[in-house]
This record gives structure tokens, sequence and C-alpha cells, in this order.
């Protein structure tokens, strides 16, 4: 998390709600320190298809930003950002002055980051979403549907798995160039008894980026998607380490408090809250369809 007393004085608007694509922002915004304020989007009443949101975001989906932080120059703004990833590259791009969640412009470092951030954005999120879908919300259970997007995401996780455990034992990469490294022989042993939720592997090089918080918000609902991650030993340890940043706990937790994990623990709350979220889920759908025919 970045040293208050380096932090830049911001004006931010989140408008989110309670999803791995809001919740990435949230904690980017937690880890960084930054002021903002939020603006639930109640996507049960399709507040994102209203027009005064489609002003901001014209794809009618959380997150979005509008930052009002004067420039640099003293000069009055309402810049909105709208896209996941797009909001993490500004956020670090404007507001990462010390490197918390990044690296400098186009060091090898820098570019690690944007290629697993991408990685997400294209693979995991949208695999994953399909395998939610179906898995949780579609109307009649359809077999191939299921086992096709659980499958994928399955073989992502061991992308991410296989990641993991090069950085935990420094081995070379596809390059011939040594990956960088935070295990036994590199951070854990420079962090001694300090906070886990500090200590290695890490997805890029020795510390937690953006590429981290991207997976961690897709990866810590895979028993949503029907996915069992205890097949995954470095991702189990690495949810571990992330859920214990005071950081990500403060962003688990906007807009409401995040109850999936707990409603999971009994089988009343399981289908308590997936009969909650297939509502709004089937009547976006249909509201689309009519509109899109």
């Amino acid at each position: 998390m970045a040293n208050p007393l380096d932090t830049p004085q911001t004006d931010i608007i989140l408008y989110t709600s309670g999803t791995p694509n809001g919740q990435k922002i949230s904690i980017t915004l937690e880890e960084l320190g930054l002021k903002y304020e939020t603006h639930e989007i109640h996507i049960s009443k399709n507040e994102q298809k209203e027009d005064w949101y489609l002003r901001i975001n014209p794809n009618g989906r959380i997150p979005a930003i509008v930052d009002r932080t004067p420039t640099t120059e003293g000069k009055s703004q309402e810049k909105r950002v709208f896209e996941g990833a797009s909001i993490m590259l500004y956020l670090c791009a404007k507001y990462d002055p010390n490197y918390t969640l990044s690296y400098p412009y186009d060091t090898d470092k820098y570019w690690q980051v944007i290629e697993w951030l991408t990685w997400m954005q294209s693979g995991i999120g949208p695999m994953q979403g399909q395998a939610n879908h179906f898995y949780r919300y579609a109307p009649e259970k359809i077999e191939y549907a299921i086992n096709r997007y659980q499958t994928e995401t399955k073989r992502l996780y061991q992308v991410l798995e296989d990641r993991l455990s090069q950085q935990e034992f420094g081995n070379r990469t596809a390059a011939n160039t040594t990956a960088s490294h935070a295990g036994p022989e590199g951070m854990m042993n420079k962090l001694g008894e300090q906070n886990i939720g500090e200590r290695g592997p890490w997805i890029v090089a020795d510390k937690f980026t953006l590429a981290d918080v991207a997976c961690f918000s897709w990866v810590n609902w895979a028993e949503w998607a029907g996915v069992d991650v205890k097949q995954f030993k470095q991702i189990s340890g690495w949810l571990d380490r992330i859920n214990s940043r005071d950081a990500v706990k403060k962003g688990l937790d906007v807009p409401q408090p995040f109850e999936m994990k707990k409603k999971m623990q009994t089988k009343e709350g399981e289908e308590e809250y997936q009969k909650m979220h297939s509502q709004w889920v089937m009547k976006g759908q249909q509201d689309e369809q009519s509109k899109h025919k």
C-alpha cells in the first residue's frame, strides 16, 4: 500500500458494483491510497443503461471513473475513464509516482505487467464470466457450455499456476532470460516475519502489481464459476496472501460488503445468493434481446 505522505490529493468518483470488474478498481484505489467517493450502480435496476451513465461509459457496464482532480496547472477537469484495464493504467500513470503497483514506463517489468493485465482481460475475465453464466444463471443447464467454459477457466488457471511457480523458483523464460522471482531464495527471506500480504511469489518481479490485482479480482470468485482452486497450490497461496492485505479487504467491500464466500458456506446461502443475482442477470439479458433483435 502507498505511503500516505507520498499520496497525491485526488478527487475521483468511482461508479461500480460488487463484481470482479468493480472490485479490481476499488482495490487499486485503496492500494494507491487515493481519495475517492463511490457511486453504486444498481445493476438490478439496469441503472448502467440510463442516459446519464452512458455519457460516462457508452458501453453501459461498470466500472467507470470521473476524475475531478485539478490538473498540474490548477485547471478544473472532469475526465471520464471506462473499462477496467484502462482505469487501472490511468490511475497508475497519474497517481503512482513511487511505482507502488507499477514500474517505470518502457522498462521490461512495465511491459510484463501490461502483458499479464491484457492476458486477464482477454482470457480469465471473459471465460470465467461465461462459466459463471452457464453454471449459475442460464435457465437451462447446457452441459457442453458449462464444461467448455469451466475447462477453459481451469486451463487459464494452470497458466497462472505455472507463472507463479516459475516466479518462486526462478526458472528461465521462453526467451532464455532469467525470470524475476520472489520465493524462498528471494523476497521471502528479505521480509522475514513481515506481513504475509507482502510476500511473493507475484506475477511480475518481486512485488504486488496491477497484474496481481486484475487476475485476483476474478480468481477470487473461482467457486462461483464452479472451479475448485485447491488443485492449484501456487494460486491458493497467492489468494491467501492477497486476501490478507488491508487495502484489498477494504476494496472488496466497495460498494457493499463482499458476501459471496460467506454465502457459499451453506447450501441455503449459496442458493439465496444465486437466486438474487440470477434475477438481474436474466432481466438484463431479456432487455438486451428486446433491443437487439
